[in-house]
């Protein structure tokens, strides 16, 4: 007998892309190849494949992350906001807990459609936290440089982890800088144990920031929301910024609040483009319909 075809969900956060599988019922266990086939241009195309699965912790579900490149992470805050929604649609409910690796995370209806916030919790900037190979005292800015050591293209980032590391190279202009180059080489420098997300910020004023992301195991992201947040509360924590700030993405704008909890909210749209079915031995996929659920 043939295994059950496996059901998804295609959504996206900004433009950051989801396949988003429901095991609570049926367990669901891709292996890494599968994924990067279902997730490359002559699949289904995603930046991250989500699986709901029921939670070992007695809250709403748990949520698992594995990047196109077929790795497990640990945290996706635009992901979270998909889940959430998922979630709220099926409860009625107003929030969502959800388990994930990088502790709970709780999503929340603002009230406007397809608006969603999320708790990410507390950043974490300490050198073994990010993690970081070596210590460094001031994580707002660390030596780490590319290009010539007395003309570096970009140098000096803030390093700090919100459910995974991200490094930010504080920028004049995020456009003017070949990320698809550099990107890959500082994701794996030797600084970055479990390597990191790299963004470009530029601080627009007090409240606003413009960032480009490459994302470890996805490449460049037209949205990434950790990324959002890493840069955020990087820029509160030199100064540029007040603690709440828009943060403008490739794929459009996020919110992100760094409240006196210490916690920080990403409130931003998500989108539910089609359901459809994954034939688990071909990794033959369809679409089953279109427009909102």
């Amino acid at each position: 007998m043939s295994a059950p075809a496996i059901r998804f969900r295609k959504m996206n956060g900004l433009g950051n892309a989801f396949a988003i599988l429901d095991a609570r019922e049926t367990g669901v266990n891709l292996p890494m190849d599968a994924i990067r086939t279902l997730g490359g241009r002559d699949g289904i195309g995603f930046d991250q494949l989500i699986t709901i699965e029921p939670s070992r912790n007695g809250v709403d579900a748990r949520m698992r992350i594995h990047n196109r490149d077929g790795g497990e992470v640990e945290a996706c805050g635009n992901a979270t906001r998909c889940v959430g929604w998922i979630l709220m649609g099926e409860s009625g409910g107003k929030s969502a807990t959800i388990e994930t690796a990088a502790g709970l995370l709780k999503a929340f209806d603002t009230g406007t459609p397809d608006m969603i916030s999320v708790d990410m919790g507390k950043p974490r900037f300490g050198w073994q936290e990010i993690p970081l190979a070596e210590p460094f005292h001031d994580t707002r800015a660390i030596e780490l440089q590319i290009g010539p050591i007395d003309a570096p293209i970009l140098h000096s980032p803030s390093v700090v982890n919100i459910g995974n590391p991200h490094a930010i190279f504080w920028v004049d202009d995020v456009d003017a800088y070949d990320l698809e180059r550099f990107g890959p080489l500082l994701e794996h420098h030797p600084i970055f144990p479990e390597r990191a997300n790299i963004s470009l910020a530029r601080v627009e004023s007090r409240t606003a920031l413009t960032v480009r992301t490459w994302e470890r195991g996805v490449g460049l992201t037209r949205a990434c929301g950790t990324a959002a947040c890493a840069s955020a509360v990087a820029a509160m924590r030199k100064g540029f910024c007040d603690r709440e700030v828009t943060v403008t993405l490739p794929g459009g704008p996020l919110t992100i609040a760094w409240r006196a909890d210490d916690h920080v909210m990403m409130t931003g749209a998500i989108e539910f483009e089609f359901d459809g079915t994954i034939d688990p031995e071909t990794l033959a996929w369809s679409e089953d319909r279109k427009g909102a659920a």
